[in-house]
């Protein structure tokens, strides 16, 4: 799963237990194609192992490819309780609890309802008083177009932020979704005035979420938006154009 789907699975997890068993769930084709509930479920259909040193009391899955992974536990192990974060796209019967988020407009008897993605962040010290504005920036996606023509109009924005609020320090901090392109346009227009992580050497991400008193977000994550959401401090989203209508 991606980096999003991973924080949520240990943040819902870490609120139960420590004892905890990460699985990366990799599905054969046809299996890693189709959405569940086309073919039936083997276990032979998984790449990866399946812990055998002791029974699980809870599973909790994240993303369409774990649905297949939570179904075959469930009728493996008759007393787990699975719990699948997001819209499994498949009848909420298959699972104890559902939490998905109010924008996947998914919603009964069994589902809990969140504000945003969940996420692994603990709350912070909102008493802390910086001088520090983090623009987190994601990439182009099915939903958002992030190419040349936004990064520039972006770093132009900043450009103009920090002109006129001299007195705060800029922080850029890029994603793993961000294309080389756009990481090349920052770094030739933000330099001067900004401290940039572009994947190399330390992650100041979570350190930002903890001592930032300002974020700017690209409107490409919910997790992202969702997660600097902790520090309780003002966020702006950076909106991208859209590539199609969302009900989201």
């Amino acid at each position: 799963g991606s980096q999003g789907m991973i924080s949520q699975v240990i943040g819902l997890s870490k609120q139960i237990s420590n004892n905890i068993t990460q699985i990366k769930t990799e599905l054969i084709f046809p299996w890693n194609k189709l959405q569940p509930g086309f073919l039936p479920i083997y276990k032979w259909i998984f790449k990866n192992s399946i812990p055998k040193d002791h029974k699980p009391d809870i599973l909790i899955s994240c993303g369409r490819k774990s649905v297949y992974f939570s179904i075959y536990c469930k009728k493996k192990f008759n007393t787990l309780i699975n719990i699948h974060i997001q819209n499994p796209k498949i009848s909420a019967r298959n699972f104890n609890y559902i939490v998905s988020p109010n924008h996947d407009n998914f919603f009964g008897n069994n589902i809990l309802n969140s504000i945003g993605a969940l996420h692994h962040f603990n709350k912070t010290n909102q008493n802390i008083k910086s001088k520090l504005i983090t623009c987190i920036v994601g990439g182009n996606n099915r939903h958002y177009y992030f190419g040349y023509k936004e990064a520039n109009l972006l770093c132009e924005k900043l450009l103009k932020l920090k002109k006129n609020h001299t007195n705060f320090q800029l922080q850029v901090i890029t994603s793993r979704r961000t294309c080389n392109l756009v990481k090349k346009i920052i770094n030739n227009k933000l330099s001067n005035v900004a401290n940039i992580w572009n994947g190399e050497g330390a992650n100041p991400y979570e350190e930002a979420i903890q001592l930032s008193s300002f974020f700017i977000i690209t409107s490409d994550s919910t997790s992202m938006i969702s997660e600097a959401s902790i520090s309780g401090k003002p966020i702006y989203v950076y909106q991208l154009p859209m590539k199609r209508k969302s009900k989201r």
